[in-house]
């Protein structure tokens, strides 16, 4: 929010920074403090490549967002990096502060670690791009060339939809591969009940003629469809 105060004004003007609410300077600092206190925590309570792998995540999130980088205005740099930090690392960084937490050494990399870490970067893959679907008119007026922007919100909306489903039957292919780690039952029914309810949002934006409130509807479902697959997680 700091550097897209413009943009911000446009499309998200409830935003705290955007709307005078939270001072630019205070929130600043808040972020360097914040910055700063993770560091020490990692630092002092973790292994070397955790410490890594935080590092890693906040330069990536810095040269997202800040000049003169700003790698958010090359739409598959930005990708790639959410994707990246969102998918690998907080899922791998996590992985491995959780065993070190409880005193397990070393690395385990089983079915249901792989899967989570797949179904994650590819979520967070497909929520990089969506999430400009309805924030075309601010970023285009301030030049920012999201694949929305550039390609269409109805193509990018359908390629992510596509991506989606190709996740659901590799997730249902991965659960009869590993079936004796994972529970292909479980694992086939709620990806089949994913898939249709996808379906089903994406039937109702396209009625809709692709309009930004459909879109940002079809927006919040992506998330719901995220948040559901952490439910069959125990289940891996």
């Amino acid at each position: 929010q700091l550097y897209d105060i413009n943009i911000d004004v446009v499309k998200k003007p409830y935003l705290p920074v955007a709307s005078g609410e939270l001072p630019r300077r205070f929130a600043s600092l808040l972020c360097f403090a914040l910055a700063a206190i993770g560091l020490s925590i990692v630092s002092r309570n973790f292994e070397r490549h955790i410490l890594v792998l935080y590092g890693l995540g906040l330069t990536l999130g810095t040269a997202y967002s800040v000049p003169p980088v700003r790698l958010k205005y090359n739409p598959v740099a930005a990708a790639l990096i959410i994707a990246a930090v969102r998918g690998v690392l907080l899922n791998i960084g996590v992985y491995f502060a959780t065993r070190a937490a409880i005193g397990i050494k070393g690395v385990e990399w089983t079915p249901g670690i792989i899967f989570t870490t797949v179904f994650a970067t590819t979520f967070a893959l497909v929520i990089a791009v969506v999430k400009d679907l309805p924030d075309t008119e601010g970023d285009s007026v301030n030049g920012v060339p999201t694949f929305a922007v550039v390609r269409g919100v109805q193509t990018v909306a359908r390629g992510a939809i596509l991506v989606m489903l190709a996740y659901y039957v590799g997730g249902i292919a991965a659960a009869l591969t590993w079936s004796q780690s994972l529970q292909p039952m479980w694992v086939a029914a709620a990806h089949i009940t994913f898939a249709a309810v996808l379906l089903w949002r994406a039937s109702i934006m396209d009625k809709g003629k692709y309009t930004t409130p459909e879109v940002k509807t079809f927006y919040r479902w992506i998330w719901n469809l995220f948040y559901a697959e952490y439910l069959i997680l125990p289940f891996l």
